[in-house]
């Protein structure tokens, strides 16, 4: 599922974007929607790669049984998303570059994993050397 989400990332890059990717899966583990953060391409701080792919999901009657995958530790924005809609679980590739909600989506009951891929770290690594302005500007600040 991860790859998934890392394909999203390398595309965000690739168009000039922040490197981050994510893909909500249903619970027999077929994509239900996938994004990348589209904040530089759209203009739109809100278009964080959490959001984009629960936006491509579309309406759900319910999202309890749902996994979201995503590159990086979700920030409170997107965190607030997991737990508004009631998503079961989030499967993080990294929490070292950025650590967010995701210890407060744990104490809330959301099923964590923070699989440390190093792929994953890598890619934000770099990122975030080669596009401190990017970085800055919002989600590391």
């Amino acid at each position: 599922m991860l790859a998934v989400a890392v394909e999203e990332a390398e595309a965000g890059l690739a168009e000039g974007g922040i490197p981050i990717g994510a893909a909500l899966f249903g619970p027999d583990g077929r994509i239900l929607g996938r994004g990348h953060n589209r904040r530089v391409q759209d203009g739109d701080p809100s278009m964080h790669a959490e959001t984009a792919a629960f936006r491509a999901a579309g309406r759900l009657r319910g999202y309890g049984r749902t996994t979201m995958v995503t590159t990086l530790s979700p920030c409170w924005y997107c965190s607030g998303l997991v737990r508004q809609f009631g998503i079961a679980r989030v499967v993080i590739g990294e929490a070292r570059t950025f650590s967010g909600g995701h210890d407060w989506l744990a104490e809330h009951g959301v099923a964590i994993t923070v699989l440390d891929d190093p792929a994953c770290v890598r890619l934000m690594t770099r990122f975030i050397a080669e596009r401190p302005d990017l970085w800055f500007e919002d989600i590391g600040e």
